[in-house]
């Protein structure tokens, strides 16, 4: 069945885009512009993109069991964890931040992971999945990637006015490192995923 001409896609036309300069190269396996080397779609993007959501979901454990705020008081160490620290922020009378450590910390890391894992899948495994939904939760995805880092902002905001006093002290611990990782990676996973594998599968189910 012929495609109309106003639905044909770039790649039904051995027209390939340049990752360097976004050149559109027809036949050529080099940009003539910048000379990058052009592919049909991003090379090994499946490959890549799940290596690093794994590693997101490893590194996923050791953030939320391992303590990320260590508190000194008057001798005394206190070291919480993401959950007893918003258990600590609601007791305290802190509740707005508490939900934005809650959100920020435990909702948005899992969600993306879930996300990237149901998007990858669609792919992997050719899954008769609605494209444009997929691609409206890959874009949000991508938005809130950006304010990932809000909660190692707010440890570092609320440390710097715990420190104020002199009997109180407070630092991050080790599951923030880990925290940074996750936010990390699977930012790099997102853009590593060639979305229009996603249009390239519903093409084949149409056929």
């Amino acid at each position: 069945m012929t495609k109309p001409i106003d639905s044909e896609r770039g790649i039904d036309r051995q027209w390939k885009l340049c990752r360097g300069c976004h050149n559109v190269v027809a036949e050529l396996s080099h940009c003539p512009r910048c000379h990058t080397p052009v592919h049909r779609r991003k090379p090994d993007s499946l490959q890549h993109a799940w290596a690093l959501l794994i590693t997101a979901m490893v590194m996923l454990g050791p953030a939320n069991f391992y303590p990320i705020t260590q508190t000194t008081n008057q001798g005394v160490m206190v070291l919480d964890t993401i959950y007893t620290g918003i258990v600590s922020l609601v007791t305290s009378g802190m509740l707005g931040i508490a939900i934005i450590v809650f959100v920020a910390s435990i909702a948005v890391p899992v969600l993306k992971v879930v996300g990237l894992t149901v998007i990858l899948l669609t792919i992997t495994l050719k899954w008769r999945v609605g494209r444009k939904r997929l691609m409206f939760f890959y874009h949000v995805i991508e938005f809130i990637g950006r304010w990932s880092m809000l909660d190692l902002f707010v440890i570092g905001i609320v440390a710097s006015l715990i420190n104020m006093g002199q009997l109180l002290d407070a630092k991050p611990a080790p599951a923030a490192t880990f925290f940074a990782m996750v936010i990390l990676f699977t930012q790099f996973a997102a853009k590593s995923i060639d979305t229009r594998l996603l249009w390239d599968l519903e093409d084949e189910h149409e056929h």
